[in-house]
């Protein structure tokens, strides 16, 4: 895959282990400097658009929320030419206003994650990265542009991260809320 055209990564959440669609498909295998990545990387071309799949928990749910290794995923999908991320997360809302089976693009995270690695930026490399507006919103206006117009899908909002694999409590949850 080369750099200089856009190349779609996507990262699947709990269940999602491949892409229907996709012309050519080949399962990569792809080895970084931090580890293996979760699986191999299914790469091909979806409406003519090159795209890069990845389960995040492996294909038969291997990884816990917590030893999922985040910074091997990133790092393989941008060493096979990825130019965006995306990632689907199938989650709970804490909106009564949204449904279930209904999408969000979301546009703002609150990390309550603790074990996880959260930076490239260590060991002999500092460096501060904003995270004012952690997602790009022009990935965002492709996402709701290329959204079907039978999917009910919100522009913005914000997700949760918990340290897995247990979900909040409910005294958690109206706090989040």
């Amino acid at each position: 895959m080369g750099n200089d055209e856009l190349v779609i990564g996507i990262i699947g959440g709990s269940g999602i282990y491949d892409i229907d669609g996709v012309e050519n498909g080949v399962w990569v295998k792809v080895t970084t400097p931090y580890g293996d990545p979760s699986d191999e990387i299914f790469t091909g071309s979806l409406n003519g658009i090159k795209v890069a799949f990845l389960p995040r928990h492996g294909r038969g749910h291997l990884y816990s929320p917590s030893t999922v290794p985040y910074q091997a995923n990133v790092y393989a999908l941008k060493a096979i030419g990825v130019t965006d991320i995306f990632s689907i997360s199938a989650c709970g809302s804490l909106r009564d206003d949204y449904r279930p089976g209904e999408f969000v693009i979301v546009d703002q995270f609150i990390d309550r994650t603790f074990s996880r690695k959260k930076t490239f930026f260590d060991e002999g490399i500092v460096a501060h990265v904003s995270m004012a507006k952690p997602t790009s919103s022009q990935l965002c206006n492709i996402i709701m542009k290329s959204a079907p117009n039978n999917i009910n899908i919100h522009n913005g909002g914000t997700y949760i991260a918990m340290e897995g694999p247990q979900f909040s409590t409910l005294a958690e949850s109206n706090l989040y809320r």
